[in-house]
C-alpha cells in the first residue's frame, strides 16, 4: 500500500510540474498573441492612413513624393 502511495506522490509531483510548465507557455503565448494584436491594428492604421492620403493600391505614384523635405 505504502508503494502504491510513494508512485500516485510521485506521479502527482509530475503532473504538476507539467501543469505549471503549461500554465507559463499559455502565459508566453498569450503575451505574443497581444502583442501581434498591437501590431495588427498599428498596421491597420497605417494601411488607413495611406489609403486616405490618395496613395491607394494601383495608382501612380510620383517618387518625388517619397523625398523626405530636407532633400
Amino acid at each position: 500500500m505504502q508503494e502504491q502511495i510513494t508512485r500516485l506522490e510521485v506521479k502527482l509531483s509530475f503532473a504538476e510540474d507539467l501543469l505549471d510548465e503549461l500554465n507559463r507557455t499559455v502565459f508566453r503565448q498569450q503575451q505574443q498573441i497581444d502583442q501581434l494584436q498591437k501590431h495588427v491594428l498599428a498596421l491597420t492604421e497605417q494601411v488607413r492612413a495611406v489609403a486616405s492620403s490618395g496613395h491607394g493600391v494601383g495608382e501612380s505614384r510620383d517618387l518625388r513624393d517619397e523625398i523626405p523635405p530636407h532633400y
